[in-house]
């Protein structure tokens, strides 16, 4: 099992659970973290025993508050090649690890820590937790995908709305609105996420990495294009082991057992 500095690493039943672990400033990110993040999600998409992946941050208060600001504090450094060498390669690689990946949001996302929450494929939200696109507010632009996650999870309007004036995001809002999957009461959030975790982890995960490849594809393409993309991908899904299991265990009336090939 990988260590990490900033990270705490888990696998059990089939659920990888990375943990964003600086508690004492709201896990937010330095170097070190975004670093290990990368480097986490790399050994979660290369592990054949990982099968769902969950995100958290460690604590009470924080899923994760975004970039640590005191880190350089007082030195000049480009914004564009912070993001080009490590936060945009991380949310690349959060779309494209053809597992599912919950975000476990326990508290405040902010910031980057609000992209990178909103990069995952579903999320559950403490009740008392919050979302905010905080850049506005130091005189910043959102980034990390937030562009483009924003408005197709909630709307052009809503988009524009939250990225300009960088206001809070309540649990029941960001439900309402499609920012999330599932509210929890505080003390039930694990419980909901890993239940969830684990159901995910028991499917034909090598499906659900398909699906995920193919929704990607669709937010770019027209549908004649989609079409055909799915073809592509629903003959790929025929040819896998759980396909064949799926319909073995339909004619013999009895639960599918997935292995996830």
């Amino acid at each position: 099992m990988p260590e990490y500095q900033t990270l705490l690493y888990s696998l059990t039943e089939g659920v990888s659970a990375i943990t964003m672990n600086r508690p004492e400033v709201y896990n937010a990110l330095n170097e070190q973290m975004k670093k290990e993040l990368n480097d986490a999600f790399k050994e979660a998409e290369k592990d054949p025993k990982v099968r769902c992946v969950v995100l958290r941050g460690a604590g009470e208060k924080a899923f994760c508050s975004g970039q640590d600001l005191k880190e350089h504090a007082g030195l000049k450094r480009s914004l564009k090649e912070s993001l080009e060498k490590s936060y945009n390669p991380l949310i690349k690689r959060m779309r494209s690890i053809e597992k599912p990946v919950i975000g476990m949001i326990n508290g405040v996302a902010a910031g980057a820590g609000c992209s990178v929450a909103l990069a995952c494929d579903l999320r559950v939200m403490s009740s008392t937790a919050k979302l905010t696109e905080v850049f506005i507010r130091i005189g910043l632009v959102p980034d990390s995908g937030s562009h483009w996650f924003l408005p197709r999870l909630a709307g052009m309007a809503r988009a524009f709305e939250y990225a300009a004036t960088g206001r809070d995001i309540a649990a029941d809002e960001a439900l309402q609105v499609g920012l999330v999957n599932r509210v929890t009461s505080p003390d039930q959030l694990e419980k909901a996420t890993m239940a969830w975790a684990t159901q995910l982890a028991k499917a034909p995960t090598k499906s659900i990495g398909l699906i995920k490849r193919t929704l990607n594809k669709a937010m770019t393409v027209d549908l004649d294009t989609l079409l055909d993309y799915e073809a592509h991908i629903q003959q790929i899904a025929s040819e896998t082991e759980d396909h064949k299991e799926g319909v073995t265990a339909f004619l013999e009336k009895r639960p599918a057992e997935f292995k996830g090939k």
